[in-house]
Parts: structure tokens; C-alpha cells; sequence
């Protein structure tokens, strides 16, 4: 297995200890907008001051049909989403490069998105990491999980891929992927790679 190259460096100086929203987002899909929508509303009840990082891990995975999307991507595709949309207050967004070390995630994962805070996710074993870690940790529960697993929006865009027309993409993505999004994978070229990524497709189970 080729080493993993820690790409990008962490900040001189990593966000203030905030509410931390940690995935892929290959691609961003409704399961996070919900998760974050969920998370928002959390904050405003319970830590009205803190800061909400998005963190979007495996930045250093090379291209494949699991990760077709760069880090820079995958904050453009949360940027689009999130648009003007001021119910999400203050939020930032890191690059967290992957270390396959479990055990030293979290220390590791501190250096991007800020020292102990409260993890916001829906994934119990992230959520116990980051409770052996010292972290607060809140739990949502999130629906429709089976429709919003991330290789099932990949396997569906990568069959649309092809598509050229752009109603029929939408009509497709849209059951998965907010409107958004679908716009800037199909402005840049972003869904059209996955036709000529060189894997098969993704096990199906």
C-alpha cells in the first residue's frame, strides 16, 4: 500500500473549539444537509456562540470512483449549498488528510478543525473516538440512511454520467443531491469524470 502523504500541512493556528460536522461529502448530499441543518439548530439552542467547522476528511485519497472529488471540490459543493443562507450562522470549513491510524484520529483530526468541542455526527463509531478523546458528543438520528449512503449517490451520478441532458440529471440526482450541487458537478466537468474513472462500479450490498 503507497504511504498516504499528509496533504494539506495543519494551520499555524486551527479554529477555536467549535461543533465539529466530520465526512467525506463524496459527494454532498441531503443526509448532510440534514445532518447539518440538525446541528445548526442544536447550536442555536444549546452553544448560540460556537462556531460551526465542517470537516472534510480523506483529502489526500487519490482519484478513484470512492473519492472522485478533491478536497477543494468538496468545499466548493458545501459552499454551493450553503449559499447565502444565514440560518447557518457562522460556519468554516478544513481539509483533514487521512492517517488510516484510527486510535490517533482524533489528536490528529484536533489539528485542523480545533481543539475539544462538540462532534455533531451520526456515525457511533466516530462518535466514540471522539468520547475517548474528551470531546462532548451529540448524536442524531438520521433518516433514510439506506438513501444517503455515499457509494449509492456515487454509483447513481456515475450512471448518469453520461447524460447529456441536463434536465434528466437533475430529475435523477435530485431524489439525493440538492439542486446545488447537481449545478456545480455538472458546470465543471465535476460529474462527467466519473464516466472515465477506470474502475468498475462500486459493490452493490
Amino acid at each position: 500500500m503507497t504511504e498516504l502523504q499528509i496533504s494539506p500541512q495543519p494551520p499555524e493556528i486551527p479554529p477555536e473549539p467549535g461543533i465539529v460536522i466530520l465526512g467525506r461529502f463524496q459527494p454532498f448530499h441531503m443526509g448532510h444537509e440534514i445532518l447539518i441543518k440538525s446541528a445548526v439548530e442544536w447550536r442555536n439552542e444549546n452553544s448560540s456562540e460556537s462556531k460551526i467547522v465542517i470537516a472534510i476528511g480523506s483529502s489526500n485519497r487519490p482519484e478513484t470512483l470512492r473519492n472522485p472529488w478533491s478536497a477543494e471540490e468538496r468545499k466548493a459543493m458545501v459552499e454551493a449549498w450553503a449559499g447565502s443562507d444565514e440560518k447557518l450562522g457562522g460556519f468554516q470549513i478544513v481539509a483533514i488528510p487521512d492517517i488510516d491510524d484510527p486510535p490517533n484520529w482524533v489528536s490528529h483530526a484536533e489539528k485542523y478543525h480545533g481543539a475539544p468541542g462538540t462532534l455533531f455526527t451520526s456515525d457511533r463509531e466516530t462518535a466514540e473516538l471522539y468520547r475517548k478523546g474528551g470531546w462532548e458528543v451529540v448524536i442524531t438520528h438520521l433518516e433514510l440512511r439506506e438513501r444517503y449512503e455515499g457509494w449509492r449517490v456515487r454509483e447513481t451520478a456515475r450512471m448518469m454520467s453520461t447524460i447529456t441532458e441536463e434536465e434528466a440529471v437533475t430529475e435523477v440526482l435530485g431524489a439525493t443531491i440538492p439542486l446545488p450541487v447537481i449545478d456545480y458537478l455538472i458546470s465543471n466537468g465535476a460529474l462527467r469524470r466519473l464516466a472515465f474513472l477506470g474502475e468498475g462500479g462500486e459493490p452493490v450490498g
